[in-house]
Formats: C-alpha cells, structure tokens, sequence
C-alpha cells in the first residue's frame, strides 16, 4: 500500500529469496547479480518474506471502475500506461521493462508472475456512494459495478483485478493524511466474491503536494529551492497517480489476498514491495532524493517510456538485487 509514513524515507528494507539462481535469467537488461553494487533503499531493518499464498501468475485482466467526474484525456493516460506493461515495443528505459522487477516474485510452485496484463472492462459510476468514501463503501462501490443491470463488470476471481480510480472531487478515508493508494481484496459478504481491487485517488485539487510529489511540493520543501518536476503529461494530478497505480499494481500480483510477499508479522499492516521503494526513481534515490531522472526537450521529467507517452514511477524492490531497480539504473 502507498503508506504515507514511508514517503520519502531514508531507510527502506532488505529482501531474499531462495529461487535466486532460477530467477536469474528473469534479471532486467544490465542488472548485475551477483557483482552488484546498487544499494538503493537497501536495509536490514526488516525481512521481506513469502508467506505461501498465491501471486497473480495467470495473465492479469485489469477491470477499471472510473469513479466520479472523469475527462476522456485523462483516463486515456492512465490506461495508456496500463497497456504499456507488456508493450515490449516502446525505447528503453520502458514500463514493460520496469514490470520485469515484479516479474520476479514466485509463488510456492516457482511459478512468476505474470508479465501480461490486459484491459478488460471499464465502468463509468457517477458517485452512486457519494463524494466521501471509506475502505467499506469502495466494496459496495465495486459491488454495484459488477451487479450493474447494463454492462456490468465481470466477476473474475482467478485472473481479475479491480481497479476503483476516484475524480479530484472524491474524498477518501484517510486520503492524504495516511495513504494515497490501497489494496485489498473484497469480502464475499458485501460483493458476493473475493476480488483483490486495488483504490487510487486523483490528489490534483485536495494533496498533489503529498500525493503527486514530485510535481508539486509541501511549502516547507518549496522554501529550500526545490522546485517541482514537470509533468511530462500536462496533469499533475493523474501524474501522481501513475506512480500510485503502478505502485498498488505491483503489491496486488505480488501478494493478492495479503498472504504472499510482504515484511512484518500483521498481514494488516505489511510492508510491501513496492512500500520498500516509495520516493525512490532513478539511481541514488532515497531519503527524499528522487535519484537519477530524465528530462525530455520541454524539460518535463520522466524515467520510462511507452510508445506514446513518458511516465514517471517508483522503483520496485528486486529481490535478487535486495535493492530498489528499475530500468533507468546507470549504476548497475
């Protein structure tokens, strides 16, 4: 989960994993295994374990619920990143390419996960729960599009993910304060099903200096000189969201129903894979660093490239690097 209280940490923790010689030859382009120096957000503060529960290892359909006040440029965007994932056509450094960190995790028969993901339905709701929800009301919110009456959403437990993206005018239990993203999976009592959904909100108009960081910074960061990054987009608040949707995206396959990947002995508070990485972009990220960006001709900043577009996302931990990694690296 994109947890608020590891934003921008220095100390982000170490991980291990058995099938290290088996997930070699899975190692992104340039990784280095067992030579590498790279210590992005390398730590022994917490161990990163397997827990036996299931990853996403079947082809990951994404079921996207667009709630509230959506503009058609910007869904475009998000599912523009979303397709990229097994786009392997785009200029490195690419999504698809990022995605291969997270390809890396198994689950107990040494199956990875999947390295394709395809858009399934999507479901316009406009605020049938209102403007102000709760992790609860997000089920029901998921509930009532897959018990829709016309185009319903499908209901796929083995290979669906559900994916509740809510407009700037949507307030969200503990938005900004504690989280930008969550993950979990439904309760058949409320859905009928369990589906694993993952929630992320648009912080453009209530927390882009939280939730959109870097392109907008908090007053005290602005006051140091800071200034904040471009976005290569034109939309600070779906800019921010790339990062949180690749972020929860990434702790759904790797642990979907809270039982799989994660640091720490309470499956309801863990420390994910993506949780180990928060703030961190390019080489040298952490401790409120992003690291080692690009910037395109009209000076907007980016680290991966789709066939249309440039998206800036957080690193994934590696678990054969026992760091952050992601395509960008030039310190491998």
């Amino acid at each position: 989960m994109r947890n608020l209280g590891l934003f921008m940490a220095a100390a982000i923790m170490a991980a291990g994993l058995a099938e290290a010689a088996q997930l070699k030859a899975l190692v992104p382009r340039g990784a280095g295994f067992e030579s590498s120096k790279r210590n992005e957000g390398s730590s022994d503060l917490v161990e990163l374990k397997y827990h036996m529960g299931p990853v996403l290892s079947g082809d990951i359909t994404v079921h996207i619920i667009w709630y509230g006040d959506w503009k058609p440029n910007s869904k475009q965007i998000i599912k523009d990143f979303l397709l990229s994932i097994s786009d392997s056509r785009a200029q490195t450094p690419s999504v698809s390419e990022w995605w291969k960190t997270v390809q890396l995790y198994t689950d107990q028969t040494g199956k990875n996960i999947s390295k394709t993901l395809i858009l399934g339905t999507e479901k316009d709701d406009l605020y049938s729960e209102g403007k102000i929800l709760t992790r609860l009301t997000v089920q029901t919110v998921i509930k009532n599009a897959v018990s829709a009456v016309s185009n319903p959403l499908p209901v796929d437990s083995k290979n669906g993910v559900y994916l509740v993206l809510t407009s700037d005018d949507v307030s969200m239990q503990d938005f900004c304060r504690a989280v930008c993203g969550f993950h979990y999976f439904t309760f058949p009592s409320i859905v009928g099903s369990t589906l694993p959904y993952a929630w992320v909100g648009n912080s453009g108009r209530q927390c882009a200096d939280v939730c959109a960081f870097p392109f907008a910074v908090p007053s005290y960061v602005a006051k140091t000189g800071f200034k904040p990054f471009v976005a290569p987009n034109g939309d600070i608040g779906v800019e921010g969201m790339i990062s949180v949707i690749g972020h929860e995206l990434a702790e759904l396959s790797s642990n979907p129903l809270v039982n799989a990947w994660y640091a720490g002995d309470d499956p309801t508070s863990p420390t994910e894979i993506a949780d180990l990485c928060v703030g961190v972009y390019g080489s040298g990220g952490g401790g409120g660093y992003t690291g080692q960006v690009m910037n395109d001709k009209a000076g907007a900043t980016y680290n991966l490239n789709s066939i249309r577009r440039k998206f800036l996302v957080q690193w994934i931990w590696s678990p054969v690097l026992n760091a952050c990694y992601g395509p960008n690296a030039v310190d491998t």
